[in-house]
């Protein structure tokens, strides 16, 4: 038991201590920060893939899961994902429209990281 004290105060310093807000604030952001990486390099063949998924499942109509990277700072941001059905391929913008039962979300296809069926 209490190694399991001790374990949480070092991955949480701010646990059992009068903390300032300001203090509290700046950890917490500061761990969202160290979760945040670069934008990952993709090669071609990846790519192809990405695009033959992306038109088989917006032909055939049927779910998919797309992973993007969505720039938070600077040149670092975080992968997001989602599933759900091709509404729309625009070509011009170089995005598809993804939308589920819960949302709806254009992702340009510059950022895609990774496509699933």
């Amino acid at each position: 038991m209490l190694s399991d004290k001790r374990s949480s105060k070092l991955t949480n310093p701010t646990l059992g201590r009068f903390v300032l807000p300001q203090q509290r604030e700046l950890y917490l952001q500061m761990k969202e920060d160290e979760k945040l990486v670069p934008m990952p390099a993709l090669e071609q063949d990846e790519l192809e893939s990405f695009q033959y998924l992306i038109r088989d499942a917006a032909r055939e109509d049927y779910a998919i899961t797309v992973s993007w990277w969505q720039p938070t700072k600077g040149d670092l941001g975080k992968i997001c994902s989602m599933w759900g059905t091709l509404k729309w391929i625009d070509q011009n913008g170089r995005r598809i429209k993804l939308a589920n039962d819960e949302d709806v979300q254009w992702i340009s296809l510059d950022t895609i990281t990774e496509v699933n069926t």
